[in-house]
């Protein structure tokens, strides 16, 4: 089974686009003369890239603001240079600042995407038949995929708790859920994402029965906890989402007494793996 990373290079059939993951922001960074090549076909890609750049400064355009620079291996030599890059985001403003006829299918693209979008906002069962959609295509049976949906809404009634309690930062809810992880599997989010071998993925759709059950355990007891307690900004929150997640640290506890064996694991449900920090892909089926 062959499938590929979901990520703007997919938009660009047969053509190699170098990217970089920063595991700190969880971003791609792209080579902004790789994506100009191919668009434009252009033999002088960086000269091209230059003259644009170059006009979009002076046109005062928010994209130049967003462009940094990281070493990136060379096609040519093999060496390792500073190059332009810019993040998922910018690369698709890029797409469209671009004036070739390459382009003008990732325009249609973008334009598509963006009226699905608004037509989520009048009618939002769309945007619901999506995700369902999207979950099947990635293999995931009804039976799942409407627990999965049942955890969203059991997820959006914590953070509305907390948003009445005092949270409103997206820094605070972050350090709360990492709260709960860190308490329950020894790791927080991100670490826990590392531990599986997963980047922008969620965390969530790659756990386990058990893994998913434990996480649902110390959400769902620290909603409680704060609905009954009623502390107040990030500190007393904190201590709340700590005792949630030690309820679910229990429960991890006698489970894997019974067992004998750690409920938390590696497995994912990818069909690619990731060979290193550089965006590098081998199938896994």
């Amino acid at each position: 089974m062959e499938e590929k990373l979901e990520t703007v290079s997919n938009l660009f059939e047969g053509k190699e686009i170098r990217s970089i993951w920063d595991s700190q922001s969880e971003e791609y960074y792209f080579s902004v003369v790789d994506v100009i090549s191919a668009l434009t076909g252009s033999e002088r890609p960086r000269k091209y890239w230059n003259d644009l750049k170059m006009k979009l400064t002076q046109e005062g355009s928010q994209l130049s603001e967003k462009i940094g620079q990281l070493k990136m291996k060379s096609k040519k030599d093999g060496k390792s240079y500073l190059t332009d890059v810019l993040d998922t985001k910018g690369i698709l403003r890029l797409i469209e600042s671009v004036s070739s006829p390459k382009a003008e299918p990732f325009k249609i693209w973008l334009a598509k995407v963006g009226s699905e979008r608004i037509d989520e906002v009048f009618d939002p069962e769309v945007a619901i038949n999506r995700a369902i959609n999207l979950y099947r295509k990635k293999g995931f049976d009804d039976v799942w995929i409407e627990k999965r949906l049942k955890s969203i809404l059991d997820r959006n009634k914590l953070t509305d708790v907390w948003k009445e309690n005092g949270i409103k930062k997206p820094l605070e809810y972050a350090i709360l859920t990492n709260e709960i992880y860190k308490t329950w599997s020894g790791m927080k989010s991100q670490e826990y994402k590392s531990f599986k071998g997963i980047r922008k993925e969620s965390l969530r759709d790659n756990m386990n029965d058990l893994e998913v059950l434990l996480t649902d355990i110390g959400e769902t007891a620290t909603r409680e906890l704060a609905k009954e307690h009623k502390p107040y900004g990030l500190k007393q929150n904190r201590e709340i989402a700590k005792r949630g997640g030690q309820i679910a640290k229990n429960t991890r506890d006698d489970l894997e007494k019974e067992l004998g064996k750690s409920i938390v694991t590696p497995n994912n449900n990818l069909n690619i793996k990731y060979l290193d920090e550089n965006k590098e892909i081998e199938n896994k089926c």
